[in-house]
């Protein structure tokens, strides 16, 4: 396979992420002045991650289909080329544009106040259709495995981990420890047992880092600051030091600051019974959203 070194979208343990054009009929590839974009993964059979994600992302992206969720276009098993087809997201992932030295690099403007809320909701929203409508457990969610598209609207995508939710009455899947460490569900990470509160806690660390603007993990900080959760908690209970861990550049309602941080916290139980369903935090995050979409409307009359 043959693609420019300068329209590598991402890269990481699966492979390389490439921007490619395709033909819409044909689905060949295409001249970039006649053809359809579309993001093109090159998965690397020796990496870290191969067949296996492989499969799993065409297994899951060639049946479920959900406003908030990437479509897989097409796929390739020429010879010794691995490869998928998305649909491009102009604005790429999450990760590019709430942390200072991530959007600095891109040239990139820090996510306003209603836009990660929206795309927090956006987020919720998949989420909730896998747990509820397709009975899966995403398991690696994290700020690279959100797309956004041209309008900020978020999609999942990297589904190389997910896994089938438990079934026959049973409270939790057994497997292999793997993700991204420091969104993992302490329970998952202890005993291997997968259930979708994990994905529950994973969503509350990345929610987290939206709302404080600061990542997961901190390699170049010092214990105990280098945990996100584990710095922000003390903060987070109490409601008179909650703005001391918000990201300064954030103008919304106190309030709204408030209720966010509160589901936060909530998300990030240590106890897995005590974190709300995805179905729960989307109505949380509904309610937020409600109260900007007015001011916005009042604004451009």
């Amino acid at each position: 396979m043959d693609f420019s070194q300068e329209n590598i979208l991402a890269s990481g343990g699966f492979g390389k992420m490439y921007k490619g054009w395709i033909d819409t009929e044909s689905l060949k590839a295409a001249s970039p002045d006649k053809g359809m974009i579309v993001a093109v993964k090159i998965f690397n059979q020796n990496g870290s991650q191969g067949l296996q994600e492989w499969v799993a992302e065409v297994k899951y992206l060639g049946q479920l289909s959900h406003p908030n969720i990437v479509k897989l276009i097409g796929y390739c098993t020429e010879k010794d080329n691995w490869l998928l087809v998305y649909e491009y997201m102009p604005n790429h992932s999450l990760k590019n544009h709430i942390f200072p030295s991530a959007y600095s690099a891109s040239n990139n403007q820090p996510l306003s106040w209603d836009l990660r809320i929206k795309v927090a909701l956006g987020a919720a929203r998949g989420l909730t259709f896998l747990h509820d409508q397709a009975n899966v457990i995403f398991r690696d969610f994290n700020t690279s495995a959100i797309s956004l598209d041209r309008n900020f609207d978020a999609k999942l995508a990297c589904f190389g981990l997910a896994k089938d939710g438990p079934i026959d009455g049973k409270t939790h899947v057994t497997t292999r420890v793997m993700g991204t460490e420091w969104y993992l569900a302490p329970e998952y990470s202890i005993t291997g047992h997968l259930t979708k509160r994990g994905d529950v806690y994973s969503f509350g660390v990345v929610f987290l880092e939206m709302l404080t603007g600061r990542r997961a993990m901190e390699t170049d900080k010092e214990s105990p600051e280098r945990s996100l959760v584990e710095w922000a908690t003390p903060y987070l209970k109490n409601k008179r030091r909650i703005f001391g861990v918000l990201d300064p550049c954030l103008k919304g309602k106190s309030c709204d600051m408030q209720k966010a941080a509160e589901l936060a916290m909530q998300c990030l139980s240590s106890e897995p019974k005590q974190r709300p369903i995805m179905e729960e935090v989307v109505k949380a995050l509904e309610e937020l959203h409600h109260n900007i979409v007015p001011v916005k409307a009042k604004l451009e009359r």
